[in-house]
């Protein structure tokens, strides 16, 4: 039997594992946007202990031993190889002059920015956008159905949750490189890099709301809406308490509000500008 475990193979065990958690929940339907929340909460608390026990503690040694211009160059580095998918979905979206922009961006930060190290494309008018296939089929009307947090992802809906290995097969050109130690090696520092970058924000996250899940399930799928439709939502999108959804700056803790948009397992680890 082959060693090599695919990235797919990593998802398909996640999303069954959580089939079998979802048949073992009793299930509350509080909330609309979160039938599914005696799972979600369990597996949100799993997250966070594998954070707490894992991910934070590495991050904090990197921090300290890893200059922050170096770990923006890195984080540059891994933002500049997803605009060419982001580029993708852009077109795929019919956004033609964002598609161009985005692979624009990718050449100018490639060959200018030395390997996407330096963000030379913002300097010059090349704003950064963040599209995935999730988004896509949302611009053409595919539903998000439930709130769904994926063991180690983090928060998805069902329709991002089951596209997720379509952005990391076509979108993640690091899963996709064929030697293993080195896509792991690759992987593990993206992670470990955006998370030391949040390290200044786990109290502020602690501390300014009662009930951290919730809050985070609120924000994110306002986000999720607010980017699906580039910041203009149908009328009829509202909020889990009946009211219009908010964009994203009328949280009610700005410091808050940040953290939860950033501090995501999504392509594990990757930050989103």
């Amino acid at each position: 039997m082959s060693k090599k475990s695919s990235p797919n193979r990593i998802l398909t065990a996640a999303l069954s594992a959580c089939v079998l958690l979802l048949g073992a929940c009793s299930v509350k339907f509080a909330n609309p946007d979160d039938p599914l929340e005696s799972y979600n909460r369990a597996m949100f608390g799993f997250n966070e202990k594998v954070d707490e026990a894992v991910l934070r503690p590495v991050a904090q040694a990197y921090e300290t031993a890893t200059p922050l211009p170096v770990r923006t160059g890195i984080g540059n580095f891994f933002g500049n190889v997803g605009d060419l998918w982001i580029g993708g979905n852009n077109l795929l979206q019919g956004k033609v002059v964002d598609a161009l922009s985005d692979w624009g961006r990718f050449v100018v930060n490639s060959t200018v920015g030395i390997l996407g190290m330096f963000d030379v494309a913002t300097e010059v008018g090349l704003d950064k956008h963040d599209e995935d296939f999730g988004q896509t089929l949302g611009r053409w009307g595919v539903g998000e159905g439930a709130y769904f947090i994926v063991p180690f992802f983090g928060p998805r809906t069902i329709r991002d949750a089951a596209v997720l290995p379509v952005d990391v097969t076509f979108g993640d050109n690091v899963w996709a490189i064929k030697d293993i130690a080195l896509r792991n090696s690759l992987t593990a520092l993206r992670l470990v890099n955006a998370r030391a970058n949040l390290l200044g924000i786990d109290k502020t996250l602690e501390e300014g709301t009662l009930d951290k899940y919730s809050y985070a399930r609120d924000f994110y799928l306002q986000q999720r809406r607010y980017r699906v439709y580039d910041g203009n939502p149908p009328a009829e999108d509202f909020d889990s308490n009946g009211g219009a959804a908010l964009p994203p700056g009328y949280a009610t803790d700005v410091g808050v509000q940040a953290a939860l948009g950033d501090l995501e397992l999504v392509k594990l680890g990757e930050r989103r500008d």
